[in-house]
């Protein structure tokens, strides 16, 4: 065995600096890949009004992308085994600037809904891809917290970007939003290019590792089962929070507010989870399962005003902000050993999961009422409460553990 000489400067690790700004640059990424994908949440009634299609209908702009993405994770992750991850990255996000720009001159609801299509597949192989990378820029010190600054970028666009772009949308049009979010793309990948260092392919996954880390981990399949119930049911009702704010007689220009709202409590929920996961994993997602159920029935038996309105969205930002960074570490945790494939297989799960409820939500809005998306999200929060209480000790503990040795 021949030892590595640490002196060699052939070996020695990434320069912290231009590792931390290549990082920035995939969190930019993501953050834009990420509010692309959830972009039409604040936008669905006047983009329903101007391309004249229901609101239930515009909520395909969520389902599209959410689909693709599912099935576009391991086959991206898998048919570009041999190539260079950054030139990966960069087309990926490059495509969702294009797209966002077609959407923004786009005459049709059916030219809408072939540029989701293209953004679900960035959003998916981007996501899968950028989750591994860290080791790959900074030096091994760094990883950890690197790697929770990217998965941050998947956060803050669930909690901030939204709002930003319906606050956009209200002053100057939905077409000037997702104009705006094309031209962030089109700066990630500037970005990118610049700062991104070669990242030469290493093994990556093949299909069969998928139901392999399923099959063979409670953990694993425990955390699918939890990211699809709340996932799904968040998204079912979220989706459709425009409607149902006005329902509640929030004027046009008060929805962005209550949006932003939304968004600082999620940045809370993030830090104040942040703090509980490493030892107290099962408790948490029950705690976030309990919260959001809660936010969404008072929603509907409360918020009758802006006011009480703002207050449920607060509420309910809290208890989602904390949900990306609990499942995520859930996953990783649960499968030290496979994070590719675990990972792949979460990314997956969570946007198949944001479809559904994209889906199932324009569904009940169509056929039932708007307020019926909440009582189905809260109903399926709920379950997750069970679920997770159901989870056997034993892994709960075996994924506190991992996350334990992963601290250390």
């Amino acid at each position: 065995m021949t030892t590595l000489d640490t002196h060699n400067p052939v070996t020695r690790e990434p320069s912290p600096v231009k590792g931390w700004l290549a990082v920035l640059a995939v969190t930019l990424g993501i953050f834009s890949l990420m509010t692309s994908e959830l972009l039409p949440v604040g936008l669905l009634t006047p983009i329903g009004s101007a391309l004249d299609v229901s609101e239930g209908t515009a909520g395909l702009m969520v389902t599209v992308p959410g689909l693709v993405a599912t099935a576009s994770a391991p086959l991206v992750t898998v048919a570009t085994g041999k190539i260079d991850r950054r030139i990966v990255l960069a087309v990926l996000i490059g495509i969702v600037g294009l797209a966002n720009l077609a959407s923004a001159f786009a005459t049709s609801f059916a030219v809408v809904l072939v540029a989701r299509f293209l953004i679900g597949i960035s959003v998916g192989g981007f996501w899968s891809l950028a989750g591994g990378i860290a080791l790959r820029l900074v030096p091994q010190r760094h990883v950890a917290r690197a790697t929770a600054v990217i998965f941050g970028g998947v956060e803050t666009a669930s909690v901030l970007g939204v709002p930003t772009g319906t606050f956009i949308g209200d002053l100057s049009g939905w077409r000037t939003a997702f104009g705006a979010v094309g031209v962030l793309g089109l700066i990630s990948l500037t970005c990118m290019v610049i700062l991104m260092p070669k990242v030469p392919a290493e093994r990556t996954i093949t299909f069969a590792d998928l139901p392999k880390v399923f099959k063979g981990n409670s953990g694993v399949r425990a955390g699918i089962a939890l990211t699809f119930l709340v996932i799904t049911g968040h998204f079912l009702a979220y989706t459709f929070v425009r409607p149902i704010l006005q329902d509640d007689g929030v004027a046009d220009h008060l929805i962005g507010v209550l949006l932003l709202t939304f968004g600082i409590a999620g940045i809370c929920g993030n830090f104040i989870v942040g703090a509980l996961v490493a030892k107290r994993l099962r408790q948490t997602v029950m705690g976030i399962s309990v919260v959001l159920t809660v936010a969404m029935v008072l929603l509907v038996l409360v918020g009758n005003t802006p006011l009480t309105a703002g207050a449920m969205m607060a509420l309910w930002g809290l208890g989602y902000g904390a949900v990306p960074v609990t499942f995520q570490t859930w996953i990783l945790h649960a499968a030290p050993d496979a994070t590719e494939a675990a990972s792949s297989l979460y990314v997956s799960t969570f946007n198949l999961s944001i479809a559904l409820g994209a889906l199932f939500g324009g569904l009940a809005v169509d056929s039932l009422s708007t307020t019926s998306v909440l009582w189905i999200g809260a109903a399926m929060a709920l379950l997750a409460l069970f679920v997770a209480a159901g989870t056997k000790r034993a892994t709960a503990d075996s994924c506190t553990g991992s996350a334990a040795d992963t601290t250390a």
